[in-house]
Order: structure tokens, then sequence, then C-alpha cells
């Protein structure tokens, strides 16, 4: 359970610096219900830091997206 939860922080914390990254890149405007653009961002599992895809989970799994804009901004 520890290993799942470290995971989900660094690809919750990866995803933060990726979409700060990206602001200067137009993003696509997206509504409930779109289907997320690909993307890949590092996973760690407690032993191992890979590359995880969107893709990779396409009509395997539900993957479920979010977004804090102002995480880590002090504001």
């Amino acid at each position: 359970m520890k290993k799942l939860a470290a995971g989900l922080l660094v690809v919750l914390l990866a995803g933060t610096m990726w979409a700060q990254e990206s602001k200067a890149q137009s993003a696509p405007k997206l509504k409930v219900g779109d289907t997320a653009p690909d993307f890949t961002l590092l996973a760690y599992d407690g032993k191992d830091v890979k590359a995880v895809s969107l893709h990779d989970f396409k009509g395997k799994k539900n993957v479920a997206l979010a977004f804090y804009v102002f995480a880590f901004t002090g504001g």
C-alpha cells in the first residue's frame, strides 16, 4: 500500500511539473467527457523510475485525471 501511495504521489508531482512546463505551450481546450490527449510521465514504484503513458491503459483500465492548478504555487 505504501508503494502504491508513493507511486501515485510521484505521478501527481510529475504531472504538476509537466503542467507548469507546458504553460508556455498552447494547451488544447478540453471539456468534461472529452478523451484526454496522450502524455507520458515518470512514475516511481518504490524501487525503479519508469515512464508511464496514458496509452498504456487504453482499453485495459479506467484512468481518472486530476489537475491541481494552484498546487505548489504558494497561492
